[in-house]
């Protein structure tokens, strides 16, 4: 486990993390390009779900880089890596179900989430976040939800559209995990902590 966290405070896995997050982030946004170009203005930051997951840590790895810690953006990165990356693998699961197959893209989706998921989480014993921050991104993450699912702002996923309240459900509950995980891995009193050198 030591081996582990010493190869993740390397900069130089820093460095080529915050690329592929960068190149991850900007095919992110461009997969939603359709979405975004009919979506009303004032729900523009709520719709681009995993994209700006991947930013919040973009943030999070530049300010270990620079030898630094910024909370709010480590607790939002936590919470909506790990909500985003879950969401979207069992969503194409569900499509390969429903559909009977999958396609590249779909395979891509599901190994890229999974893998936000994963560095959400392999990252927390660096983050610095205080109760206030998992308040802040908790109520972003559940007014996320309430934008996506009361005004039907969700990731389009044409051929799951007959089961939008069960994937609302599911989503909502997906949400409250998310937060009670960042709690466990962020605030408790007994958590695992290293410092980024």
């Amino acid at each position: 486990m030591k081996l582990i966290y010493s190869i993740l405070a390397n900069r130089s896995i820093l460095s080529l993390l915050l690329i592929i997050n960068f190149i991850g982030t900007v095919y992110g946004y461009y997969w939603y390009k359709n979405q975004l170009a009919d979506t009303p203005p004032i729900f523009l930051p709520f719709v681009p779900d995993s994209p700006t997951a991947s930013l919040f840590f973009l943030f999070v790895l530049l300010a270990f880089l620079l030898g630094k810690n910024w909370p709010l953006f480590e607790t939002l990165a936590l919470v909506t890596l790990f909500k985003y990356g879950v969401w979207a693998v069992v969503m194409n699961v569900i499509v390969f179900i429903v559909a009977g197959e999958i396609d590249e893209v779909g395979m891509m989706l599901v190994l890229s989430h999974g893998a936000m998921a994963i560095q959400g989480l392999l990252y927390a014993p660096f983050y610095r976040f205080k109760l206030w921050h998992l308040i802040v991104a908790a109520i972003w993450t559940l007014h996320n939800d309430v934008i996506d699912y009361v005004f039907f702002m969700m990731p389009r996923y044409h051929m799951l559209n007959d089961y939008i309240p069960q994937i609302g459900y599911f989503t909502f509950w997906l949400s409250i995990v998310s937060i009670a995980i960042a709690y466990y891995f962020g605030l408790r009193k007994d958590r695992f902590t290293l410092q980024i050198k």
